[in-house]
């Protein structure tokens, strides 16, 4: 099992969101397979110094829809900051950048965040 540490200080949320995306992958190995998860952890350490700007906190939103009529609920970035922290942001935003398929939460689970 390999691990890799990605440092967010002063970098943008979505650098190190596709950065650890594509770790998760495996993408950065040379056996990568598509139907296999890798056997890699990815940290993410500073995610509270990260460089999210004002302008994204205000006008991102996180979408969610139960299937019910009137079941659609929208929080900005900032709402969602604010309730849970920033490594919640992080881990939406990594999970965005996985493929659709059953190895999703296999390669979620070897994602950590520390502020």
């Amino acid at each position: 099992m390999t691990k890799h540490v990605i440092d967010a200080q002063n970098k943008k949320l979505g650098r190190v969101a596709s950065e650890a995306a594509a770790i998760l992958m495996g993408k950065n190995t040379a056996d990568f397979a598509r139907n296999i998860a890798p056997d890699v952890k990815v940290e993410i350490i500073n995610a509270s110094k990260a460089d999210i700007s004002e302008k994204k906190k205000g006008e991102k939103f996180y979408i969610t829809y139960s299937g019910h009529p009137g079941g659609q609920k929208r929080e900005k970035l900032g709402k969602l900051i604010e309730r849970k922290n920033v490594s919640e942001a992080f881990k939406r935003a990594v999970k965005g950048m996985l493929p659709d398929n059953k190895l999703k939460t296999k390669m979620l689970l070897n994602l950590t965040v520390t502020e």
